[in-house]
């Protein structure tokens, strides 16, 4: 812990302003910096602080707050051994600045974040979608998308072209209990009551008649 502390003073001595909170939970440091500042911080992390791997990019959905998007950056350093997680808020319809320059290993984690939550990253030399279909619409990891999406595509033999069209569930929605039954159900599971009903069915060898 008490590295960490040292780190998270070297950092925010270096970077003064630009570290809006600097915390220490589970033995992890998290930084959040200016979205404005992510380019200086991202070059202070991976030059001076030696933070050389960017390990993953990824967004959070809040969608109550005014900076509704988190892009939250995980760093290591192999000569430290030791992570930084590095925050910053993106609001709708707002862009945050790439850093291919820095870590080049960005690239396909800013595309993701921009397909899954719609945040796009200046200056990216190739920002469009990566698992997504072609024409998608929507941002499906935005906690206000709808769980079924908006259409399927399904290849159509008689106009031999792929085709979309609306959702349609072969099944209501149901809430399924997922619970193991080696960690001892509290209810009954379906088919369990088949097996007390039994004619052979006993306390002992189950091989055996009462």
């Amino acid at each position: 812990m008490s590295d960490l502390n040292a780190l998270s003073e070297s950092i925010t001595s270096a970077l003064g302003a630009a570290i809006t909170s600097s915390t220490i939970g589970r033995g992890e440091l998290t930084i959040e910096v200016a979205a404005a500042d992510i380019l200086n911080v991202m070059a202070h992390l991976h030059g001076a602080g030696d933070f050389k791997i960017l390990v993953d990019l990824c967004g959070v959905d809040w969608p109550q707050r005014a900076k509704r998007f988190d892009v939250v950056y995980h760093l290591l350093s192999l000569t430290r051994n030791v992570r930084v997680r590095v925050k910053t808020q993106v609001g709708e319809g707002e862009s945050i600045a790439s850093i291919i320059s820095i870590y080049p290993a960005a690239g396909w984690f800013e595309r993701e974040s921009f397909d899954m939550y719609g945040v796009p990253f200046a200056d990216h030399p190739d920002m469009r979608r990566i698992l997504t279909d072609y024409g998608f619409s929507g941002y499906p990891l935005r906690k206000d998308f709808p769980l079924t999406g908006y259409v399927e595509l399904r290849y159509d033999d008689e106009l031999k072209r792929v085709v979309y069209q609306p959702v349609q569930l072969v099944q209501e929605f149901r809430d399924f209990d997922f619970m193991s039954p080696w960690e001892g159900a509290p209810h009954i599971l379906p088919g369990d009551e088949k097996a007390a009903l039994a004619p052979n069915a006993t306390s002992g060898d189950p091989g055996k008649k009462p």
